[in-house]
This record gives structure tokens, sequence and C-alpha cells, in this order.
């Protein structure tokens, strides 16, 4: 247990409940521990906290158009390395042919995200379509490949050194958010079957960033049978149903979907947008003082972000204040939509990202201005 140094106090004026009902002319920001877990401090200021007219340094805000990216190569190894750390490798790949050789990640978990296209994948436990949107865990160790219906554009996260988890979901029960009934899992089907046989085939195994090739005579996803309790698994978003409060705006980590060391993976999925007159109605604003935010942008417009459009990417770096872009934040507090149609995926990561060339040659700079006031 953390003996946090906290107590409650109060001085000048402010709100009697976080993000809600604030003074007049006024805008909150949040500074807090451990994310949104820990003791927090709401100051009120009399000007946003992102108003500047000008910023240098290499605290600066990112965006990133993933649609630029060239085509990569037939293999997941070959798939764009954007962003890394100790816990974490984050990629993105583009597939149009089925893959002609089988891939197994030594290194961690692998979480796949479907931004684009449909197909099938065949991994250890037999069989299991995608679509868009889905999110396929790969327990580490998993040979699995993919041959799509349509192009297919996805994200990889891998849980370095460590395993995905669902998240703690307390008081509100183990049925919130998804029920684990949604989880779906691969098959010993026709289609598994039908793709065994004694050709020839490739497993390039991924360790310690190191690729090695195993050559068989035969196809090696020959499974007859299996039992356990470690098994891929998928679910979509579309099965995601998010906390809300009509009075009380949520923040990040109630939408929290895996778990893994050092970081967290949370879905924005379409939801109501709070009707009570005096809670927020965008994000609010925040230090993010101790975890690296970064922001897939799957569907829909994302609801305090301007200039953003699917298959972009965002990243926040610790220690930055932000929040909702001017303009958001106009129309959120002329409540004039009652619903989000967005769906993205962020990834909040306890230690520093950092940024490869390929996300660098497809970076928006001027994404850090378009907090500016506008004049």
């Amino acid at each position: 247990m953390k003996k946090w140094i906290s107590f409650p106090k109060s001085a000048g004026e402010y709100s009697k409940q976080a993000h809600c009902d604030l003074p007049t002319g006024t805008y909150e920001r949040e500074m807090g521990k451990e994310g949104f877990f820990g003791p927090a401090c709401h100051f009120h200021h009399q000007h946003p906290p992102t108003a500047w007219i000008s910023f240098d340094g290499p605290l600066q805000p990112h965006a990133f158009d993933l649609n630029e990216l060239a085509l990569a190569g037939p293999s997941p190894w070959d798939a764009h390395l954007l962003f890394s750390n100790h816990d974490t490798r984050i990629r993105y790949w583009q597939l149009k042919d089925a893959m002609t050789h089988l891939v197994r990640n030594a290194d961690g978990d692998e979480l796949l995200f479907i931004h684009e296209g449909a197909g099938d994948l065949y991994c250890d436990w037999g069989h299991l379509p995608y679509r868009d949107g889905d999110y396929i865990m790969l327990p580490r160790g998993s040979m699995w490949r993919l041959t799509p219906s349509s192009p297919t554009q996805l994200m990889l996260i891998e849980a370095t050194q460590s395993s995905y988890q669902l998240p703690e979901k307390g008081m509100v029960g183990p049925h919130a958010i998804f029920d684990p009934a949604v989880l779906e899992t691969p098959a010993l089907n026709d289609a598994f079957r039908a793709q065994q046989g004694n050709q020839t085939w490739q497993v390039k195994v991924k360790r310690a960033r190191q690729l090695s090739t195993l050559t068989y005579p035969f196809n090696p996803l020959d499974t007859t049978g299996w039992h356990g309790d470690l098994v891929a698994c998928k679910v979509n978003w579309r099965d995601i149903r998010p906390l809300m409060s009509h009075r009380y705006h949520l923040p990040p980590s109630a939408h929290t979907t895996f778990v893994a060391r050092n970081f967290v993976i949370c879905t924005f999925a379409p939801r109501p947008i709070e009707s009570d007159p005096g809670a927020l109605k965008v994000p609010f604003y925040h230090n993010n003082d101790d975890y690296d935010e970064l922001i897939f942008y799957h569907r829909g417009n994302f609801f305090s972000r301007d200039n953003i459009k699917p298959g972009m990417m965002t990243l926040h770096p610790n220690g930055f204040t932000h929040g909702p872009h001017p303009k958001a934040f106009e129309v959120g507090m002329k409540a004039s939509r009652t619903e989000t149609d967005e769906v993205a995926v962020m990834i909040d990561t306890r230690f520093p990202l950092d940024i490869h060339e390929p996300a660098q040659s497809v970076e928006w700079p001027g994404y850090v201005d378009s907090w500016k006031p506008k004049t």
C-alpha cells in the first residue's frame, strides 16, 4: 500500500465536485498522481491552461497521419515501428495478400487492433475470423498468420516481457464494460483443418528483437485438440459498453480495456454526452505528469479535437498540460451534441515513448499550434 502525503484542503473560489459546476468564468485543470488513480488537485484558472501563444522545446505534443505511411512488407516483422520503450513496441502494418509463413513473438504478448479490412487468423488454437474494430490478443509464443479477404490495416501492440490482463472493475462488477462471455476464441473447424498439409512452411520467430527461421516439411498449425486456460481471444469495440454518468465526466481510466506492465489500453466508444447543466461536456484540462498518452483515431469525429481524422495518432508526452481544442471546447459548452460517435484506442505508458523514423516521416508539425487562441 502506498502512503501518499494526501489530505483534503481548499482555498479561494472552487467547485464542490470535480468537473461540475465550475465557478463562473473559470477553467478547471487537474493535476494528479498515477494517472487518474492517485491523489489529485483541481485548480480553477481565469484562462484556458492551453492558451499559449508560443511553445518551444522538446515537450511539444505530436500528431501523425498513418494514412501517409508507405506500404510495409508481407510480414508483421516488416511493420512500421512507430513508438517503443522498455515495456511496449507499437507497430503499424498494411496487408493485402495472405501471409505465406507463420510468425511467433517470443518477446511478449501481441495485441492486434484491426483498423480496416477483414479476413481470417489461423493460430495454434484454430481459426478465428476478424473484421474492423477487433482486438485480437495472442499470448507470447503463439504461432499465427493472417489471410485477408479485404485489404487490412492494423496496429500491433507488444507487451514486451509481460502479459495482457483485464482491468479490475471494482464495484461495477465483472460484467461491466464488456462481459467476459463476449470474448471469442479460435475454433478447430473445417477452415482450420483445410489449411493443414505437408507443404513446406516457415515460422519466423522474434526473440530479443532478432529473427530466427524454422522450416518444416508440413504446416505446424496441425493441432487436433487442446485443453487449458491460456488461449488467443478477440473482442470488438462494438461489444464494449462504456461506463457513463449524465452528471459527471468520467476520466479515461474508466474506459480501460487491457492492462500490461507499465501501460494500459483504453477504448473510447460511442456514448451519450453528459446532460446535467453543470457537468463538463468535454475532457477536462489536465497535467499528464506520470504517463505518455498515445491515441489512435479509428473512426468518427473525436469530440475534443479539431483537424484529426481516422488513421491519425497523437502523442501527448508526460508533463504536458492538455485538454480540448478551443473550437471543441466551445462546442461542448453549447451542449449542441447529445452523443459521441468516436472510436479511439488510447495507450497510456508509464515511461516515455521513443518516436521512430516512420512516425516522424508522417508527423503534422503544426499540431502544437492547434491550441493557440483564435484571433
